[in-house]
C-alpha cells in the first residue's frame, strides 16, 4: 500500500511524500524510524493535495543531485554506514520529491538491494554515468571513492552550466525590457502623438510615417502576431526536444561562427572529463567510451566516440581514431590522449585536458559576456535614436511652430 504523508523533522522543516508499507501502522513506524514526526497520513488512492503539490512544485534540479551526492560521499568517507547515511539525508534534503526517492532507496538498500540497482529505478534523476560509477565502486569495494569522483564531476558540470546560464540571463533580460518598452511605445505612446502630429498638418518625415504605420499594424494585428509567435516558439521547443531536433541542433550548432568555438570546448570538456572519471573508477575502456558517448550531449561527438569504441575493440588506439576528425578534435586533445595511452595514465591525461578546456571555456564565456554588454548598449542607443528621430523631432517642430 502507498500512503501520502506530511511530516516534520527535528529542525522543524516540513516534508511531503509517498511511502510504501503493508499498513498504515507500518508506514508510521517506517517514517518514525527516519526521525519524521508524522502530521498527516493518507492512502494514495484518495489523491490528497499533498501528492499533487509534490508533482507540480518539487521538480528535482541538478543542484539537488549535486548536494545529495556530495553529502552522501562525505558521510561514506567518514565511515558512516550506507543505510544510516541515507536515513540522515531523508530528513536533511530540502526537496520533498527527492526526499521521497531517498526514503525508497534507503528501504531497498536496507532490504539487501545494491545501491546501484536502487538508483537505476530512477533514470530521470541518476544518469547512466552515475549508476555505472556506483556499480564500479560496489564491485571494487571503493563505493565512497566512486561517489567522491561522481560528486566532483557533477559539481564541475553544474558550475559550468551555471556560468553559461549566468552569462545568458543578462542579455535575455535586457532584450525582454527593450521589447516591452518598444511595444508599449508602439501601442500607447505613438497613437497619442499621431493625433497631435495630424492636427499640425505638417509634412512628416519618412521615418515618422514608417513608425506610425508600424504602430497601426501592431495594434490591428497584434493578437495574430502573438499567436503566431507562441505557435512558432512551442513548435521550435518541441522540435528541439525530439530526437531529430537534437540531431539537427547538434550538427548545425557546430557550424555557427562564434558559437561553435564555445560549444566545441564544452563538448571536449565533457568528453575528456566523463571518460577520465569512468576509467579512474575502473570501468573497461569499451564500456567507458559507450557511456561517455551517451552523456556527451552532441550527436557529432557521440558518433566520433562510437567510432573510437569500434576501433578500440579491434585493437586500435583512441588517439588514432580521433586524428580522423580534425574539425571537431583539435591536435592538442589528440596529443594528450596519445601521451596518456603511451604512459598508461590515460585517466590523468584526460583530466588534465578537461581542466585545460574548462578554463578555455570560462575565458570564452567571459569574453562573450564582455562583448554582449557593449553590443546591447549600442542596440539600446540605436533604438532611442530611432524613436527620437521618428517622434520627438516632429513633436518639437510642432511645438516650435505653435509657439
Amino acid at each position: 500500500m502507498k500512503f501520502n504523508y506530511q511530516a516534520r523533522t527535528k529542525d522543524g522543516s516540513v516534508h511531503f511524500g509517498i511511502v510504501e508499507a503493508s499498513s498504515r501502522e507500518a508506514a508510521l513506524k517506517l517514517l518514525q524510524k527516519y526521525d519524521f514526526y508524522v502530521t498527516f497520513l493518507e492512502e494514495v488512492e484518495k489523491q490528497s493535495w499533498f501528492s499533487k503539490k509534490i508533482k507540480l512544485f518539487s521538480k528535482i534540479s541538478k543542484r539537488d543531485i549535486v548536494i545529495f551526492s556530495r553529502q552522501l560521499a562525505i558521510m561514506l568517507n567518514s565511515k558512516v554506514p550506507l543505510v544510516e547515511a541515507l536515513r540522515v539525508l531523508v530528513s536533511q534534503t530540502e526537496n520533498p520529491n527527492l526526499s521521497e526517492k531517498i526514503l525508497k532507496i534507503a528501504e531497498e538498500v536496507e532490504g539487501g538491494t545494491l545501491l546501484s540497482k536502487a538508483f537505476s529505478r530512477y533514470p530521470e534523476i541518476f544518469s547512466t554515468l552515475y549508476i555505472s560509477m556506483i556499480k564500479s565502486g560496489e564491485a571494487s569495494g571503493k563505493l565512497s571513492e566512486s561517489l567522491d569522483y561522481v560528486a566532483q564531476h557533477l559539481e564541475r558540470d553544474y558550475y559550468l552550466r551555471s556560468k553559461i546560464k549566468g552569462v545568458m540571463i543578462y542579455p535575455i533580460f535586457i532584450l525582454f525590457v527593450l521589447t516591452s518598452v518598444f511595444s508599449a511605445m508602439m501601442v500607447w505612446v505613438v497613437p497619442n502623438i499621431k493625433n497631435v502630429l495630424k492636427q499640425s498638418q505638417q509634412e512628416l518625415p519618412l521615418v515618422t510615417k514608417f513608425t506610425i504605420a508600424l504602430s497601426d499594424f501592431i495594434i490591428q494585428q497584434g493578437i495574430y502576431l502573438i499567436i503566431i509567435f507562441i505557435i512558432f516558439a512551442v513548435s521550435v521547443f518541441l522540435f528541439l526536444k525530439s530526437k531529430k531536433g537534437k540531431e539537427f541542433f547538434g550538427v548545425y550548432s557546430l557550424q555557427v561562427p562564434g558559437i561553435n568555438v564555445l560549444l566545441k570546448k564544452i563538448y571536449l570538456t565533457r568528453f575528456a572529463e566523463n571518460l577520465s572519471t569512468l576509467i579512474k573508477a575502473g570501468l573497461p575502456i569499451n564500456q567507458a567510451l559507450e557511456i561517455t558517448g551517451d552523456v556527451v550531449g552532441n550527436i557529432v561527438y557521440k558518433e566520433i566516440i562510437s567510432e573510437a569504441k569500434k576501433s578500440v575493440t579491434k585493437g586500435e588506439a583512441i588517439s588514432s581514431v580521433l586524428m580522423r576528425f580534425p574539425k571537431n578534435i583539435p591536435p592538442l586533445f589528440v596529443q594528450m590522449v596519445q601521451t596518456g595511452e603511451r604512459s598508461g595514465r590515460l585517466d590523468n591525461a584526460l583530466i588534465n585536458v578537461a581542466e585545460f578546456y574548462r578554463k578555455e571555456t570560462e575565458v570564452t564565456i567571459n569574453n562573450l559576456a564582455s562583448i554582449i554588454e557593449p553590443v546591447l548598449i549600442i542596440f539600446l542607443g540605436l533604438m532611442v535614436a530611432f524613436l527620437a528621430v521618428a517622434i520627438l523631432i516632429p513633436v518639437y517642430k510642432t511645438a516650435m511652430s505653435v509657439g
